[in-house]
């Protein structure tokens, strides 16, 4: 299979090498000049735009600008996808942008260059379908994803963002208080808290911008943040009340 990847940052390059180690022909392109992984070629911008299957691999803020300023570029027999941590705005820029004859896919590989560091065989990724899910070239794609030995789940746009505010976004926000916190290994440190050390590793790893974006573009985390607040002072209300006692 012929693949574009669009964009070579941090998870860019992770997801190039990663369908090139599934045995595909992976071009890329970035603006930049990032280090090439182990069976990427470079490509020009219009040589990936025009691959059989694209992926856009650029940040969840500045995906729509790079839809406006490439979407028509796309080419005529191109699969669409991104691979952005939100969904229903995505969505929404490829169908503004993107010419209404191409396919198009949302998907979101649940996993990045920490947690798929030992291989990615078994860990999920979602696919939305924005055109036909009864289509081949939907079947296609599922069928890499497969093949790749992912866990594929299928879901609308709606309910992947519902389920990520409470999934991914806590777990970043989680991360990025801790470490805010300054909290460090300790050769005390039980089973517990090494696993808390783990979640500040993998998502204070990503770019800040990340978890911005997580928070700023999910329709549901705004709700998630509230919940989160509401539980914390729960707990420091008992806290408060056992201490008064």
């Amino acid at each position: 299979m012929d693949v574009g990847v669009y964009g070579l940052g941090r998870f860019g390059t992770f997801w190039a090498a990663c369908l090139a180690a599934a045995g595909c022909h992976v071009k890329a392109y970035s603006r930049s000049e990032h280090p090439l992984p182990e069976g990427v070629e470079r490509g020009s911008e219009d040589e990936v735009l025009s691959s059989p299957y694209l992926f856009f691999a650029v940040s969840i803020s500045s995906f729509e600008g790079v839809l406006k300023k490439v979407g028509s570029r796309i080419g005529k027999n191109t699969v669409v996808m991104d691979t952005c941590s939100v969904k229903i705005l995505p969505r929404r820029w490829m169908k503004e942008n993107i010419p209404a004859d191409r396919f198009m896919i949302a998907t979101h590989p649940m996993f990045g260059p920490d947690s798929g560091r030992n291989g990615i065989k078994g860990l999920p990724i979602v696919m939305c379908p924005i055109s036909s899910a009864e289509d081949e070239r939907y079947r296609d794609v599922k069928d890499l994803f497969l093949q790749m030995e992912l866990d594929v789940l299928e879901m609308s746009a709606e309910e992947h963002d519902e389920e990520a505010a409470y999934s991914q976004g806590v777990t970043h926000f989680v991360g990025r208080t801790l470490s805010a916190m300054g909290m460090k290994p300790t050769p005390i440190a039980t089973q517990g808290y090494r696993s808390l050390m783990t979640i500040v590793e993998q998502t204070c790893n990503d770019p800040i911008q990340l978890f911005y974006d997580l928070q700023r573009f999910n329709p549901y985390a705004k709700e998630m943040r509230l919940s989160l607040q509401v539980a914390v002072e729960k707990v420091l209300n008992a806290l408060r009340r056992e201490e008064e006692d």
